[in-house]
């Protein structure tokens, strides 16, 4: 079983920076691809960003490339998500979750065992 604990949303204005943190339970954390993933009201899930496990591999979406930055801290059983130059498109519930049974990077929710309860982030023109 893995516990995922999200947090570091919040209120922001455009062009603003957050960081969000998940933290995780298990004695594995450091093989477990992870990923976030955001949703906005009315809209489906959508991929943001992953990383595998010793972080030299990251994924993202295009709509964030340049902007986000995901990292992790295996000692720490924490995964990072940077936001920087936050536009208010990206207002909407961000997500971790744990990949347990691959290496690879997917970016489809269904890859994912264990979900965080998410963050909300909101962004303000």
């Amino acid at each position: 079983q893995v516990h995922l604990v999200e947090s570091g949303g919040g209120l922001v204005q455009a062009g603003d920076s957050l960081r969000l943190s998940c933290a995780a339970s298990g004695r594995s954390f450091s093989s477990y691809v992870m990923a976030w993933f955001r949703q906005a009201p009315g809209k489906e899930r959508e991929f943001v960003a992953a990383i595998n496990w010793n972080g030299g591999s990251t994924v993202y979406a295009e709509s964030v490339k340049g902007r986000f930055t995901i990292s992790r801290d295996n000692a720490k059983n924490t995964v990072y998500l940077q936001l920087n130059s936050l536009k208010p498109e990206d207002t909407a519930v961000y997500s971790c979750a744990a990949d347990l049974r691959r290496s690879g990077i997917y970016t489809y929710p269904t890859y994912y065992d264990y979900w965080g309860q998410g963050t909300q982030v909101t962004v303000s023109s």
